[in-house]
């Protein structure tokens, strides 16, 4: 059963996303949908910072930088 998410992104963002799932022959939608399964695939593997989608790393978990008090 799937279910149904509303987010608003930035129409630069979409673009990107647009470009992206062109190049990946997908839809706008199916590219989405790809790059949140990937990121929550696994809540233990951690993304480098060099992943093979620079937009994984937008929507990952993992910490990197200094933390922020």
């Amino acid at each position: 059963m799937k279910r149904s998410v509303t987010i608003e992104l930035d129409e630069k963002v979409i673009a990107r996303l647009q470009k992206r799932a062109r190049k990946n022959m997908l839809s706008l939608r199916e590219m989405i949908e790809d790059i949140v399964r990937r990121s929550a695939a696994s809540k233990t593997a951690t993304i480098s910072g060099d992943a093979d989608d620079a937009l994984v790393g937008i929507f990952s978990r993992a910490m990197t930088g200094r933390r922020r008090r």
